[in-house]
């Protein structure tokens, strides 16, 4: 079975670690061809949340702070994407 290379965005929680942060439709991790475009990712959402606080709706601290990052993986056929650690996520139960 073969795999392609691609960039995932993540963040590491108490509870269950090491995560992936977003997920498509499926409930599989989306992954991005580039590390450019998951860094733009990262700076849209950025980006709305200074508008949230520029509105009001959020503190100036939470608006500038972000725990996401990025890291390579490899993406499976059945969408399932593996760090270079070896740990998998998007496993189907």
């Amino acid at each position: 079975m073969s795999s392609r290379s691609a960039y995932a965005i993540f963040t590491q929680t108490l509870c269950d670690g090491l995560v992936p942060v977003w997920h498509d439709e499926s409930n599989l991790p989306v992954t991005y061809p580039t590390e450019l475009e998951a860094q733009r990712e990262i700076a849209e959402d950025l980006m709305e949340q200074l508008r949230q606080f520029l509105d009001g709706s959020r503190e100036f601290d939470d608006a500038i702070t972000t725990e996401d990052f990025i890291l390579a993986v490899q993406v499976w056929p059945d969408g399932r994407i593996s760090t270079e650690d070896g740990r998998t996520f998007g496993k189907r139960e």
